[in-house]
């Protein structure tokens, strides 16, 4: 035997022996080690494996058999489960596969932008003893990793695992998710499984297929242009670019960095001849204008002898745009977009007694920088606070032009069905929870249309028939009007109110758990309690009253609008004997605010200036503060109009 046959031997023996110890039977990533199955449906098991392999599965005493198709791809339908747990499941192919730890239960789907994204560790604050209790075996969860995919709808996840409810894994589970699961693991008594599949900032036809994007030709004509691979390729890299660009410059031009022995982070620093300006506040509203690039703040604090070099949190609000924090000359953090809370950890031994400094440089992308109002900054140490706003020094550090917009390739259309809702369409599920609006509420009417396209685009797909689809309402958002105005999140509200139409949906109403100054109000639980209520009667069809009062219809005696409504249990005025946020209309069209009483569960309004009424509209604003129509059970009324002009 020749050297070269021995080596050629050797290589197939080590080929066999590499394919024998990884098999060629493989899962998706959903059908993992502590999974929860639905109960009391047919569920699909599936997987790949070679051409016309035999594949048995066994599970709970029961043996199900598939074989595969000329392209590898089997499935084993195993029906009849009932709620319970933990099992065990062997799958048997060209080689072996066992689960461990299989639940049967109930399992939702989470999706949308960022509010359904926003964690537990993001809404901490609010949550921390939930946190510390929520050790529950019975609740799992499965984040799906973000990705897009323009060319065709993808069969698995690139990873991704089940996780159980514990002080560590629930800080990364969505909020929302984990209280809706907790709600109705606490009721029923059975595993719950979620699966959260979403992305901050997306608009809604990215997350349509591309049959039902067909509807809508300016979103079908955008996806097409998105199959060409060399164009994403091109966007991302002139992306890149641009955004290095800016930064290199704005780094060359700062000020703050220029004298390599004397910056602006040194706590010995003169500031005599900088300027003052209150936080929280707007650089725009002071003297120094709307100017885009780096501003430095800095201010003087003294630290009692009791707070001297323990660890703290410091807790610096919300900034516009990105930020970086120094401590006494120690960098403590950043933050590189405005929308995280900024609370960074002062470790052990930077605050000493008497007078500290802390010094932030900020970077405004678009001008209109600074420390968002009515969020908290302050210095915490276990038992003491220091309060920091008031008077901060600040100085600018460079001016340039602002960075301006960017194609973001993953909001186009039919990206996330594809790469993210597709992978899913073979799992059986419960229904759905939906949070999203935010990024399309300029564009309120066309809502109206792609919203029950989405759902009838998913529910097409999964071939289940009307599952449940259980969404939230656009939140109070914005600063308040004093007088009645237009209002696109209004709009899209009403557009969102409309998708009620279709079977097997509802809809949580949160126009009183929002933050006029945050886009992502941290109070996830009060909006997950609704959703639980919306489930008990949409999935489990108990009769409970699971939504807040809804505008039927108006009637004219008069001077006076009489209202009435549906869902309305018993109506009251919440906190507060007159109804606020009513607005009424003559011919003229101009609303002006309104009287507005409770009356054999009915709402009479009117103004004595408006002699014949003809539209009325409650809490038709971005931010209706003070809106308190709802119905006994504590449930909101839905903003309305009685117009459609």
């Amino acid at each position: 035997m020749n050297k070269g046959f021995r080596q050629l031997l050797l290589l197939l023996t080590l080929i066999g022996c590499l394919v024998n110890a990884f098999g060629q039977t493989r899962l998706p990533a959903l059908i993992s080690d502590g999974m929860v199955l639905q109960r009391e449906a047919e569920v699909k098991i599936w997987g790949w494996d070679k051409a016309q392999q035999k594949v048995t599965v066994n599970f709970i005493g029961n043996t199900y058999e598939a074989y595969t198709s000329d392209s590898g791809k089997w499935e084993a339908p195993v029906s009849k489960l009932k709620a319970g747990g933990p099992y065990t499941m062997t799958i048997t192919g060209s080689d072996s596969i066992i689960i461990q730890d299989i639940l049967v239960g109930d399992v939702w789907v989470c999706s949308g932008q960022s509010n359904m994204e926003l964690n537990m560790k993001r809404a901490s604050p609010l949550y921390g003893k939930e946190i510390e209790t929520s050790e529950n075996n019975y609740i799992r969860y499965f984040a799906t990793p973000q990705s897009y995919n323009f060319i065709k709808p993808l069969e698995d996840y690139r990873g991704g695992s089940w996780k159980k409810a514990n002080p560590q894994n629930v800080l990364n589970f969505g909020a929302i998710a984990y209280f809706f699961a907790r709600e109705l693991n606490l009721k029923f008594d059975i595993p719950i499984g979620i699966i959260n599949t979403a992305i901050g900032g997306t608009p809604i036809e990215a997350w349509i297929s591309e049959e039902a994007i067909k509807a809508f030709p300016e979103h079908f004509n955008e996806a097409q242009r998105f199959k060409d691979k060399a164009l994403i390729e091109q966007i991302e890299l002139e992306n890149q670019a641009k955004t290095q660009d800016w930064y290199k410059e704005l780094g060359q031009k700062d000020l703050g960095y220029a004298d390599p022995l004397n910056k602006w982070t040194d706590p010995d620093m003169k500031t005599e001849d900088w300027d003052r300006m209150k936080i929280p506040g707007y650089w725009a509203h002071t003297e120094q204008g709307k100017v885009n690039g780096v501003l430095w703040f800095r201010k003087y604090f003294d630290v009692p002898s009791s707070m001297a070099g323990k660890p703290a949190k410091l807790f610096m609000g919300r900034i516009v745009d990105a930020d970086s924090v120094f401590v006494n000359g120690i960098f403590s953090g950043t933050t590189s977009y405005q929308y995280p809370p900024r609370r960074y950890d002062i470790p052990q031994g930077v605050l000493h007694e008497g007078k500290n400094t802390i010094v932030v440089r900020v970077i405004s992308n678009s001008g209109m920088g600074g420390f968002v109002p009515d969020k908290p900054y302050e210095l915490i140490t276990a038992d003491q606070k220091i309060d920091l706003k008031g008077e901060w020094y600040y100085r600018l550090g460079a001016t340039i032009k602002p960075l301006g917009n960017q194609i973001t390739v993953k909001y186009k259309p039919t990206g996330l069905f594809n790469a993210m809702i597709a992978p899913l369409l073979n799992y059986r599920i419960k229904g759905v929870l939906w949070y999203q609006g935010e990024s399309n509420a300029e564009r309120p009417l066309e809502y109206r249309n792609l919203f029950p396209a989405l759902i009838n685009d998913w529910r097409s797909h999964w071939k289940q028939g009307d599952f449940p689809f259980l969404y939230v309402q656009l939140p109070n958002f914005m600063a308040a009007s004093d007088v009645p105005g237009e209002s696109n999140w209004a709009m899209l509200r009403e557009s969102q109110l409309k998708t009620l139409s279709l079977p097997e949906t509802a809809m949580a109403v949160a126009i009183d758990v929002g933050e006029w100054n945050d886009i992502h109000p941290l109070n996830k639980m009060d909006v997950a309690k609704r959703l639980a209520l919306a489930a008990r009667k949409v999935a489990y069809r108990e009769e409970v009253v699971y939504s807040g009062p809804v505008y039927e219809s108006m009637e004219v005696k008069r001077n006076k609008a009489v209202l009435s409504f549906l869902h309305t249990g018993r109506l009251i005025a919440r906190g507060d004997s007159t109804l606020n946020q009513f607005a009424i209309a003559g011919a003229d069209r101009k609303f002006v605010w309104a009287n507005a009483i409770i009356k054999k569960n009915h709402v009479i309004v009117w103004n004595d200036q408006i002699k014949n009424p003809v539209a009325v509209r409650y809490a038709w604003a971005d931010n209706p503060a003070g809106a308190n129509l709802y119905n006994k059970e504590g449930l909101p009324a839905s903003p309305f109009r009685t117009d459609e002009w």
